[in-house]
């Protein structure tokens, strides 16, 4: 089953998306369906943790190259990026603050699953959430002041980035490592790991589904205004993957850890930056709506680069070896 699952995992995650905007658009009151996010992506990301051997953790954290060319893929190249393509975006301050605070945080969550997916080294990226986390949560603020001012910077709170580390990461991550404690030392725990490793592409397609038909009413009133950011957003998922695997092999990264990088420079923090954007004075449904168009292009990509990434990372090590 599982390795079933893995083969035919692209076109569940495409039925996945297609099923959630087909209840969105037929079946009123979806969007109360945001509640059950959060447990989805606990869910995705304990059972994606299952299959990373947690006592490596430590090892990873202490490849400092590895996590300096995140930290400038994520928090340099990007940000560059970013300030290049926003000129192409609508004028609309509220789009672009929507554009700004998700194009320039990184995600800390569900990239671990699908660079798992895409045969990246999901352990490197695991160690480095914590890492990713403070930084955008220092970083984001001036960003935003750069680029559009203090008033900008004055919305960001600390608070759910904070909620969404706890019960998304830490949480699912010990959890995840008391089950591969008594894995190892039980036989009973060793069949229930087994048992949990079919669950990630099933959960994965659960939060896909989850996230489209709770934030596709969202868009509203607000659409064309979230559609104008799309091309922006398309640009972004062709181009930052690339520009983040060239930083990874600028440090002499191997093939696993550069699809890591290049990973994270495509993966935005969209579900922990939307409450933020709920809170914010008169955002509704502005600013919401650009930060759920971003969502449903960038899980659309997703299933591109699972696909595409492995094949990149190959050919790169094929024409070293034949160098």
């Amino acid at each position: 089953m599982r390795d079933f699952l893995e083969r035919h995992q692209v076109w569940l995650y495409f039925a996945s998306v297609a099923a959630g905007a087909t209840a969105a658009w037929n079946i009123s009151g979806t969007e109360s369906l945001e509640t059950f996010i959060n447990p989805a992506l606990a869910l995705m990301l304990f059972v994606t943790f299952l299959q990373v051997p947690l006592a490596d953790i430590g090892k990873a954290f202490r490849k400092v190259r590895f996590l300096t060319a995140l930290l400038v893929a994520n928090f340099v190249v990007t940000p560059l990026l970013v300030f290049f393509l926003i000129r192409f975006s609508p004028g609309d301050p509220m789009v672009r603050l929507g554009m700004l605070m998700v194009l320039l945080t990184p995600c800390i969550d569900y990239v671990i699953t699908f660079s798992h997916l895409g045969r990246a080294d999901a352990r490197l990226l695991l160690a480095s959430t914590p890492l990713l986390l403070v930084a955008q949560m220092i970083l984001l603020p001036l960003y935003l002041a750069a680029f559009l001012g203090d008033d900008a910077s004055a919305l960001i709170s600390a608070g759910p980035f904070l909620h969404a580390f706890i019960w998304l990461i830490a949480v699912p991550l010990a959890l995840a490592a008391l089950v591969q404690v008594w894995a190892s030392r039980n036989s009973t725990g060793m069949l229930i790991s087994e048992k949990l490793g079919v669950l990630p592409v099933p959960s994965t397609a659960l939060v896909l589904f989850l996230v489209v038909a709770a934030t596709v009413p969202l868009l509203g009133s607000a659409i064309d205004r979230a559609l104008a950011a799309v091309p922006v957003y398309v640009a972004f998922a062709v181009i930052a993957p690339m520009l983040g695997w060239g930083t990874a092999r600028a440090f002499g990264l191997g093939a696993a850890a550069s699809r890591s990088v290049a990973f994270s420079s495509a993966t935005r923090n969209s579900l922990v930056i939307l409450p933020l954007a709920l809170v914010v004075p008169g955002a509704i449904p502005v600013l919401p709506a650009v930060i759920v168009a971003q969502t449903l292009v960038e899980l659309l990509a997703e299933m591109v680069y699972i696909r595409t990434v492995p094949h990149i990372g190959r050919m790169v090590e094929t024409a070293e070896d034949n160098a």
